[in-house]
Order: structure tokens, then C-alpha cells, then sequence
């Protein structure tokens, strides 16, 4: 079973460097905004079904990961 971080691509070649999820055109913020807006990992599976399960759960971890090192500035 592959790692979440070798789920997600960043390619300058592919959507123009955002991150996806590897062997599909499909952007970690797409399957984030499915998710906020309230669709299931199932939801997203029957619309996605090149999707898993692990690929929507890589992509969180991908957002975890980033947000985790960035700093904000207080205005």
C-alpha cells in the first residue's frame, strides 16, 4: 500500500504544477472543496472512479502538511 505522499503529484507539466493526484488530472483542492461542501469519500469515488478511498485521504493529508509550516502575518 503506497504512502499518502506518493499518492499526490506536483508537476509543472500537469494543471500547471498544482498538486493532483498521481496517474489522473484530478486536483487535491478539487477533492478538498467536494469535501467541505459536504460530499462523502463515497461521493466523490461514484463521480471520481479512478479515485480510492486513499487518494481522498491523501489529499487531506497533503492540505495537513502544508498548513502545518505556513505562516500567517497578523495585520
Amino acid at each position: 500500500m503506497s504512502t499518502p505522499n506518493e499518492r499526490i503529484v506536483v508537476d509543472p507539466n500537469i494543471m500547471l504544477g498544482k498538486p493532483v493526484i498521481r496517474g489522473t488530472r484530478i486536483p487535491v483542492y478539487l477533492i478538498l472543496e467536494l469535501l467541505s461542501s459536504g460530499c462523502s469519500a463515497e461521493e466523490i469515488i461514484d463521480d471520481y472512479p479512478e479515485l480510492q478511498r486513499e487518494d481522498v485521504l491523501a489529499a487531506i493529508w497533503y492540505a495537513s502538511q502544508v498548513t502545518q509550516y505556513e505562516e500567517v502575518g497578523l495585520v
